[in-house]
């Protein structure tokens, strides 16, 4: 068969290339497996040529235009047909998109899948579209759409497409779960679902292919499945909203408890002087609302004894507390009862509530009855032994 004999039947037979009709294809197969010497094949640029022969890979040609000689391409000369005079080649020409394939579409019911938050059996649905591309043309053809590949993608991608599905379900339960929302919020979620769908694709290495991106894809449900995760959904928020409730409700009872506790510590360390004073003062207060409340049987004797059961409380319950040694003592007052010895600095000075010196709150010089001598407590106004009137004066001898 010489030259001549391919001019007269044509030179579309000359000229191998993808047809533009098919250029959409992820794996096109060219019908012609005979072709001449001296014939020139086209591979575009976002594709590749692979030549088979006897089920083996001969070769494979990158994006350009080949003048198919033995000269210029040596693998050729394993699939040349001695029969013809060496002048025909016999070989499966592949050609396998090399660029990235978008708008693959996808879509379908996930499947029975328990809502994170909600806890309810719901069957989400999903379409949209992703976009992988082909790393390893032989691979993909060998180990995936076989040489006998024919028909549009879908057929071609029908066991990927199952696989990227079900990377979508643990996709969005896991992201329910980290996000702590319902698979009915999660559907706003749509740059973290993206981004998860890519990171949980199938691994598809055995067969040359990879997953790139997500295209446009909505998450819907029945609208029996809807209803119930809204309802679900409500009751959530509510139980949520209690606990939050009680969660401020604790922060202001301590923040009143905190204040409560610096506002005592104030009076201990500056107008109290110690415990022993601001635990008396607490118990005659004590006694003081109760009397005001419940009143006090006995008259003035009556409220007097409450007063001195309210001292004696405090000083049993401010015994613990009292200073040992090394602790600076309580302040002496001079025999006379004239001056007075400061605790903190010992300075020595007339009466009064603060060390004129230092600051440091003063004792105070101790009171008695005119009536029984019974040492008063505080600011008592009457005595708790026997009611006499803390400023009576002293009875007549008379």
């Amino acid at each position: 068969m010489g030259v001549m004999d391919f001019v007269k039947n044509g030179v579309r037979e000359m000229m191998i290339a993808r047809p533009d009709h098919f250029k959409h294809l992820i794996v096109y197969k060219h019908p012609d497996q005979n072709f001449p010497f001296w014939s020139q094949l086209t591979v575009d640029s976002d594709e590749c040529a692979v030549f088979f022969k006897d089920g083996k890979v001969v070769g494979v040609l990158p994006p350009g235009r080949h003048t198919m000689s033995t000269q210029n391409i040596p693998f050729l000369n394993n699939i040349i047909n001695k029969f013809t005079g060496g002048d025909v080649f016999i070989s499966e020409i592949f050609f396998v998109k090399t660029s990235p394939v978008r708008s693959i579409p996808f879509g379908g019911p996930i499947g029975d899948m328990i809502d994170p938050l909600t806890q309810e059996q719901v069957i989400p649905r999903i379409f949209g579209e992703f976009s992988l591309v082909v790393t390893d043309p032989v691979r993909f053809i060998i180990g995936y759409t076989g040489q006998s590949a024919q028909g549009d993608n879908d057929q071609i991608l029908h066991w990927i497409k199952g696989l990227f599905m079900n990377g979508v379900k643990t996709s969005l339960g896991e992201l329910c779960e980290v996000e702590g929302k319902s698979v009915l919020q999660a559907v706003s979620l749509t740059t973290k679902l993206a981004n998860a769908f890519i990171a949980n694709a199938p691994c598809l290495q055995d067969i040359g292919v990879r997953v790139l991106q997500m295209g446009q894809f909505n998450i819907n449900f029945s609208e029996d499945d809807r209803q119930r995760l809204v309802a679900a959904n409500a009751e959530v928020a509510k139980a949520n909203r209690g606990v939050k409730i009680a969660e401020a409700q604790a922060r202001a009872k301590q923040f009143e408890l905190d204040q409560k506790y610096k506002q005592d510590e104030r009076y201990v360390q500056n107008l109290a002087g110690n415990y022993n004073n601001y635990a008396a003062g607490q118990a005659m207060m004590g006694a003081g609302q109760g009397m005001a409340t419940h009143g006090v049987e006995g008259g003035v004797a009556g409220a007097g004894i409450q007063m001195a059961m309210g001292v004696n409380m405090a000083n049993a319950m401010s015994g613990a507390m009292q200073p040992q040694a090394g602790v600076a003592a309580a302040p002496q007052f001079s025999p006379g009862g004239a001056t007075v010895s400061c605790a903190s600095c010992n300075t020595r000075q007339p009466g009064g509530k603060f060390c004129a010196e230092c600051g440091t709150a003063l004792a105070q010089a101790k009171k008695f009855c005119t009536g029984c001598g019974q040492e008063l407590i505080g600011a008592a106004k009457f005595c708790a032994s026997c009611g006499t009137p803390a400023g009576a004066p002293p009875p007549s001898a008379g």
